[in-house]
């Protein structure tokens, strides 16, 4: 059994005198309520890059009056937008860089010319946000990475699941309409078997492609899991998210792959289900399968609806 060594660590210097100073220095910090140091205890406390901005917007407020500030990063392939006011005809604009990397830009606007002392003001809250910002930042990119698929740069599956969380609760406050498509690459398993997998993931990488030009900007696309698609569509109707689906269907079948000397091709069946109040995630998403899974038992490069009722004995056909 291997041993463990537990590090000894030598103290020095721990007299009453040392503690003393560490007491007082401890009340002066969470004491002082002067701005800087408010905005440095205020942004300890969250890596939420939207909460941290809003933060330093509010500081600033009381140190360097303003009419406008906005805040502009692109993190992954988001952008990210804070912007609280109304602008004036002076502006500033600040450049958020640390170690040579960017965090971002920063715009304050007013009527009024801010003054040397005001720039200064401005300069040294910067100085005390830059760390908190860039742990934010990194911390989004982390995340955002932990919900995008590699290889086709899709949201992933646990990003739809969030997705889903999301439409179900405003659907049950606001009482919008809302539908999921789910899409499936037909015989997939067959175009990866007769020409390998790196064919099938150029048809994929494809297939994220035609999805994005198939669909509109607010609706939102993801990678369901293997050669399966979701498609999430807010303030659509029945009819509307049918013709969604079979635009979907003709783009995909358009994708061609050239592969010792053939093209390669493929089709997708779709299944659709419209948002029931009342309605779990896990219910909607277990109808849109349902849906899906009609779709490729009825002959494949088809799309089915959704009974407004889950059907408890529909089964996957093999």
């Amino acid at each position: 059994m291997a041993g463990t060594t537990t590090p000894f660590i030598v103290r020095k210097n721990d007299g009453p005198g040392n503690l003393a100073a560490l007491r007082k220095a401890t009340r002066q910090w969470s004491e002082v309520d002067n701005g800087f140091s408010r905005l440095s205890r205020r942004l300890a406390t969250s890596l939420s890059l939207e909460t941290l901005i809003a933060i330093f917007a509010e500081e600033l407020a009381a140190l360097v009056p303003y009419q406008q500030l906005t805040y502009r990063h692109q993190i992954g392939k988001s952008d990210f937008v804070f912007s609280t006011g109304l602008g004036g005809a002076h502006r500033c604009d600040y450049r958020l860089t640390l170690e040579g990397v960017n965090y971002g830009g920063l715009t304050l606007s007013r009527k009024s010319r801010f003054t040397e002392e005001e720039l200064a003001g401005i300069e040294q809250a910067l100085a005390i946000a830059i760390c908190p910002i860039r742990n934010a930042c990194q911390y989004a990119s982390v995340h955002q990475a932990a919900l995008t698929d590699f290889l086709t740069q899709l949201p992933n599956k646990r990003a739809l699941d969030e997705a889903m969380e999301r439409e179900c609760s405003l659907g049950e406050r606001h009482g919008d309409s809302c539908s999921l498509i789910l899409c499936d690459l037909d015989h997939f398993k067959r175009v990866n078997d007769s020409y390998g997998h790196i064919i099938g993931d150029h048809i994929l990488k494809a297939t994220a492609l035609e999805l994005a030009k198939a669909t509109r900007n607010s609706d939102s696309v993801y990678r369901f899991g293997g050669e399966e698609f979701a498609i999430i569509l807010p303030h659509t109707s029945e009819a509307e998210a049918r013709t969604v689906a079979d635009r979907i269907r003709e783009f995909i079948a358009s994708i061609e792959v050239r592969c010792s000397g053939r093209d390669v091709q493929t089709t997708a069946s779709a299944g659709i289900a419209m948002r029931q109040p009342g309605e779990t995630p896990e219910q909607w998403l277990a109808r849109a399968d349902e849906a899906l899974y009609r779709a490729k038992a009825q002959g494949r490069n088809c799309t089915r609806m959704a009974d407004s009722i889950p059907n408890q004995k529909a089964q996957r056909p093999c």
